[in-house]
This record gives structure tokens, C-alpha cells and sequence, in this order.
């Protein structure tokens, strides 16, 4: 007697097979399916003029990309080949097969629509009662630019070339001039040598344009900051009081050598990853609900660092419709601190937990179970928020930080394989990263709602 299952590949089906029939209910296809539904997709079926031949739904694509992002496809073709080799792909596909460069075109085409349809899924969940908001943790991460750090072009570099160039151009118009042709070498072109060259250093002076550009909104930023703290301390002296440190020295404008613009994507910039070293990336910044771990708040900035992220993210807050709830405070690491940041929180009515500098891993048993200390009598709301982080409460809701928001990034970057953009741009950036965490929130209602 046979101990294997019969394989049996001849036989034909006795009825038409159905593609619903192979997925269980709880699959996540069908979950995205389910969603996608509900969503008002009327911007993007309006914009399809109905000329030509008949267009794939957007239901149909939207639920194709997001399904393929939640499970680390992200690219058009893969998608595309799966829609034929994998049930749950034909599932949402309903067993039809678009086309690599209808997915990609669709992707490219919506990103701004996909940034509303964002907030509809965070209503969806409300109204599925797996959401409701309170605490928020708020923390960045660097995305991999869809471009190369060895194509970007730095001051000193563009001189240097700018330069040699400019020299090899007279040694040509001199081999031009002399009428000894003999003088110039076998199979050389002087007019097309020099038109070369030419089109090069036109795209130098583009690329030093943009340098410049840059500098000069890095200098009006450090003057204002130079320019705030030179009035600090003198109204300390004024006061009789001797500031600490030295003064600050005033900013110099104009690029520096190491300034440098990508040319393959110029809003990309050079940024430090962790574990050492520097890469072309954007900065993806996510604010996570602390009690179910669905992102609140998502954009893409060009900073290497946190400081001006706390701002944004305020603003993001405050456009959520209220039937979301109320966000009761914003916790992030000393990344983010600033005494600005702290009175923006309290302007809009979220309690800052803004940690001053970097936690130690292991605090002190005595630390950890002291009485909280006597409210401080100061008004200085910087002293106030250091007041509330330090009491039993304050350090509880602070501890939640890196067990939300961090998990988050390790899953979108590792389980959902997601690491580097597939477009070039700021835009279409803030639009893929809205793609993604969409595709995290519907992946972390299909979890919530099993559980």
C-alpha cells in the first residue's frame, strides 16, 4: 500500500475552478480585497477620460500594490509575474493580469491621491473599533534613494573639472586655429570634442547653481540660529549674569568643498546610517500609535537629522479628522529635542515627551522605583516636560517608544523587504513612503482584528 498522496496532473477539472475557493477566509488577500472596498476611490475612477480600450479598475491595481508591498514585492514586473504564478495575487487581481507598465504608470500617476486614501484606511479602522488614538511615538529612519552616492558631484570636484575642462576647450580652439592640420591627432573630431566638453560644463554650472542654492538656505538657517543665541547671552549679560561656553561664531556664507548635489537624483541627499558610513537616502519619518502600532503620521523629509521633524508631524496631527480622537501626547528620543519643538507641542495641545539626551539601558534599581519628585514651581516648559518624563508615569509611557515605532521600521525594512525608493524625487518619495505604511496599517488591522 502506498504511503504517498496521488499525484495526479492529467486528470481535468470536473467544474471551472474558483479562485476564491483556494484562499482560506482569514488570508490577508482577501482582508486587502475587503478594505479596498470600502475606500472612496472616486479621485482616481474620475480620472480615467474612457477613451481607448478598456482600463484595469483602480481597486484592482491599488489592491495589487499594496498587497505585493505588505509582502515584499515591490516591484511592477514581479507583481505582474505574480498575478499569474500566486493564488492570492489572482485573488486580487480577480484572476485578471495587468501589465508591468500599467501598475507602474497607476503608481507613479496617484501618489497624491494615495496620501488621502491614507486616512481613509485610519477611519476604516476606527470604525472597525481597532483604532483609537492616544499616544503617539514619533521616530526616523533612512530610506535608501533610488540613486548611486558615487553619482553625486561635490564643490571642490565641480571646480576642479570645471577648470580642466575650460583648459581642454583652448587646446582645442588652438588645434582649430592653426592651419598645419597635421598638428592635430589621427581621428580626432575638434568641433565634436569641443561640443562635448561643452555639454559638460553646462551641466557643472547646473549642478554648482544648485550648490549655491543650497548653501544659501543652509546660511539663512544658521544666521537665524547665530543670531538667536548671540541674543540669548546678551540679555543674560544683561541680566548680570556671565553666559557659559564661548560665544558662537558668526556663520560663513557660500558653499563649502564637501557640499555636493546627486545627479541622478538631486533632492536626495547624502545622510549617516546606522552601523557607520553614508548612503543616499531620504529621511522617513513615522508617528505610531503606542497601543496598536498602526502609523498615524508618515513623511519623507531631506534632513539628515530629527529637529524640524516634530513640527510636521503636529501639523499632520491637527488635519486628522476628529472622529479618530484626540492624540494626548508625542513621545520621541533626544533626537527630536528642542525648546521650539516642546512649545509647539503645548501650542497644539499634545503633551511633549521629548527626552533631553539618551536613556541608559540600565538605570539604577533605586532610579527606577524612587517617588516621583514635588511639581517644580518654574513656568519653563522645558523644566515642566523634564519633570513629567522623570516621574513613575512619565518613564512608562516614554519605555513604550522603542517597543512602537522602532518594531515598525524593522518589519517594513526586513519582513516587507523594503529599504531602498523606487522612484526619484521628494514628491514621489513622500508618496511611496504613504504607500507603504498604508500597506502596513491594512497588514496590522488583519492581525488586530484575528486577535
Amino acid at each position: 500500500m502506498s504511503r504517498f498522496v496521488p499525484v495526479d496532473r492529467d486528470t481535468a477539472y470536473l467544474l471551472p475552478p474558483s479562485v476564491d475557493e483556494w484562499l482560506p477566509s482569514d488570508h490577508l488577500a482577501r482582508f486587502v480585497v475587503e478594505v479596498i472596498e470600502q475606500l472612496d476611490l472616486s479621485e482616481l475612477t474620475r480620472q480615467y477620460a474612457g477613451r481607448g480600450s478598456a482600463a484595469h479598475h483602480p481597486a484592482v491595481l491599488l489592491g495589487l500594490l499594496i498587497y505585493g508591498y505588505a509582502n515584499g514585492v515591490h516591484s511592477s514586473r514581479k507583481i505582474e509575474r505574480a498575478s499569474y504564478d500566486s493564488v492570492a495575487f489572482r485573488y486580487v487581481a480577480a484572476n485578471t493580469h495587468p501589465d508591468h507598465d500599467t501598475l507602474a504608470t497607476f503608481r507613479r500617476r496617484f501618489l497624491k491621491e494615495v496620501e488621502a486614501l491614507f486616512v481613509q484606511v485610519l477611519v476604516l479602522a476606527r470604525e472597525m473599533k481597532l483604532l483609537k488614538l492616544g499616544h503617539i511615538a514619533l521616530d526616523g529612519t533612512k530610506i535608501g534613494a533610488n540613486a548611486s552616492k558615487h553619482k553625486a558631484l561635490s564643490w571642490a570636484h565641480a571646480n576642479k573639472i570645471e577648470a580642466q575642462l575650460r583648459r581642454e576647450v583652448q587646446t582645442l580652439l588652438a588645434l582649430a586655429e592653426k592651419s598645419d592640420r597635421a598638428a592635430i591627432p589621427d581621428g580626432m573630431d575638434v568641433p565634436a570634442e569641443i561640443a562635448r566638453r561643452e555639454d559638460r560644463l553646462s551641466a557643472i554650472a547646473q549642478a554648482k547653481a544648485k550648490i549655491e542654492q543650497r548653501a544659501g538656505e543652509r546660511h539663512q538657517g544658521e544666521q537665524q540660529e547665530y543670531e538667536g543665541k548671540s541674543a540669548k547671552r546678551k540679555a543674560q549679560r544683561d541680566a548680570g549674569k556671565k553666559p557659559r561656553g564661548k560665544d558662537p561664531e558668526a556663520p560663513q556664507a557660500g558653499p563649502k568643498d564637501a557640499d555636493q548635489v546627486n545627479l541622478t537624483d538631486e533632492e536626495s541627499r547624502i545622510m549617516p546610517v546606522s552601523g557607520g558610513g553614508f548612503e543616499q537616502s531620504y529621511n522617513a519619518q513615522a508617528g505610531v500609535d503606542t497601543d496598536t502600532m498602526m502609523v498615524i503620521t508618515a513623511h519623507v523629509t531631506q534632513a539628515c537629522n530629527d529637529k524640524r521633524e516634530v513640527v510636521p508631524t503636529l501639523e499632520q496631527i491637527r488635519s486628522l479628522p476628529a472622529v479618530l480622537g484626540e492624540v494626548k501626547s508625542l513621545i520621541t528620543d533626544n533626537g527630536f529635542f528642542s525648546q521650539a519643538n516642546v512649545i509647539a507641542c503645548n501650542d497644539a495641545g499634545v503633551e511633549p515627551l521629548l527626552a533631553l539626551k539618551r536613556e541608559s539601558h540600565h538605570t539604577p534599581l533605586a532610579q527606577r522605583f524612587a517617588p516621583d519628585a514635588p511639581q517644580p514651581q518654574s513656568t519653563d516648559p522645558v523644566v515642566q516636560m523634564a519633570h513629567r518624563l522623570g516621574t513613575q508615569a512619565g518613564r512608562t509611557l516614554y519605555g513604550r517608544r522603542k517597543q512602537t515605532v522602532e518594531p515598525v521600521f524593522g518589519i517594513i525594512k526586513r519582513v516587507m523587504g523594503w529599504r531602498q525608493m523606487s522612484m526619484r524625487g521628494l514628491a514621489k518619495a513622500q508618496g511611496e513612503w504613504s504607500l507603504v505604511t498604508m500597506a502596513w496599517n491594512i497588514k496590522r488591522m488583519h492581525v488586530l482584528r484575528a486577535a
